[in-house]
């Protein structure tokens, strides 16, 4: 049974970050052992000292390869790619040397899931900025994922529990994202909603559509991208026997959400779907200038491997101090090893 759990890939981030450290606190977990085999692509001794400053009891198990792991309650098994010196990483701080490690990581998780070395892969946090003064030219992890593994079709989901939103357009400028509301791509992101859903045990996925314009666009008044691109994607959708609903009001559609009608939205933009999603699993308090939860995954649709993400970024304000809240690393190792194990493809 030990070796039906499926083997998930950890790219813990940028060092910098607090990808090292939520990581270390996941894989600290009794659970997490129960349902998956955990390796944290990452360096030795920046995990050593992230099991240090968070305070706690973890053996570090430097492999070379995943077959290597030991994949036990109590050990962190590392790949290490020896590609920056633990000793000499600066918390809080953006650099080019933990940009380049950042990337390698996530490189290297693609390369095995490609390989079919690992069953899934789950990624830390990342700074963009970091990453493109190391000469890796990306908007993102999506972007990332989607060129190495030559994939033209995909789609950024984002999950609270139940709450889920699949955008059309993700790290483009607004002006962009409008001219990107087109009928293929609008039906493509209802049909990956669709067969993402699935593959999480929803049988029959009840879809709902945002309207890009206010009020969806009161029949042309406020725009005709509703008219003219995102109901002929809806009515093909139902076509082809999909549960589909729409264009809906952003103002509303969430809350309908919310309360239980739909599954999924697919929404237009970045920000239409991140913020009502993260609305929902952040929460932040003023006095004690802490986040009492930053829950929620990030899924990439569309992809020939699993990909789950935190729904956060680096936090350099609080790296190397401790106090990360490791909830949605938690969340995207679980999604990731449903996701898995519905494929029943065990490394």
């Amino acid at each position: 049974m030990k070796q039906q759990r499926p083997l998930l890939g950890i790219s813990v981030g940028d060092p910098a970050g607090v990808g090292p450290e939520i990581t270390a606190k996941a894989l600290v977990l009794p659970e997490i052992y129960e349902i998956c085999r955990p390796l944290a692509v990452a360096e030795t001794e920046m995990m050593r000292a992230a099991v240090k400053f968070s305070g706690l009891t973890l053996n570090i198990h430097p492999v070379n390869s995943p077959q290597e792991g030991r994949y036990e309650v109590g050990t962190l098994d590392v790949l290490d790619l020896k590609n920056i010196d633990g000793a000499a990483i600066v918390y809080q701080q953006i650099s080019t040397e933990c940009g380049r490690a950042s990337f390698e990581y996530v490189k290297k998780v693609i390369e095995l899931a490609l390989a079919k070395e690992i069953d899934a892969t789950v990624t830390g946090p990342i700074n963009k900025e970091a990453i493109n003064r190391a000469g890796f030219h990306y908007a993102g992890h999506t972007e990332i994922y989607a060129k190495l593994t030559n994939t033209k079709d995909y789609a950024m989901m984002l999950m609270h529990e139940q709450f889920r939103v699949i955008h059309v357009s993700t790290h483009v400028a607004l002006r962009e994202a409008c001219n990107r509301v087109k009928k293929e791509r609008v039906h493509r992101v209802i049909r990956l909603a669709h067969d993402t859903l699935r593959s999480l045990g929803i049988a029959a996925p009840r879809i709902a559509v945002a309207g890009l314009n206010p009020h969806a666009g009161e029949n042309g008044l406020f725009g005709r991208e509703e008219i003219d691109e995102i109901i002929p994607a809806i009515q093909q959708a139902l076509q082809e026997g999909l549960t589909v609903e729409g264009p809906i009001p952003a103002d509303t559609v969430f809350s309908k959400m919310a309360g239980g009608q739909y599954d999924i939205v697919v929404v237009m933009y970045h920000d239409q779907g991140h913020i009502p999603t993260k609305l929902k699993g952040f929460q932040y308090d003023q006095k004690t200038d802490t986040w009492g939860s930053i829950s929620g995954v990030n899924i990439t649709c569309g992809l020939p491997i699993i990909r789950v993400s935190v729904d956060h970024g680096t936090a350099f304000d609080k790296s190397g101090e401790g106090r990360a809240n490791p909830e949605s690393m938690i969340q995207a190792i679980e999604i990731a090893a449903q996701l898995a194990s519905t494929s029943k493809k065990f490394s």
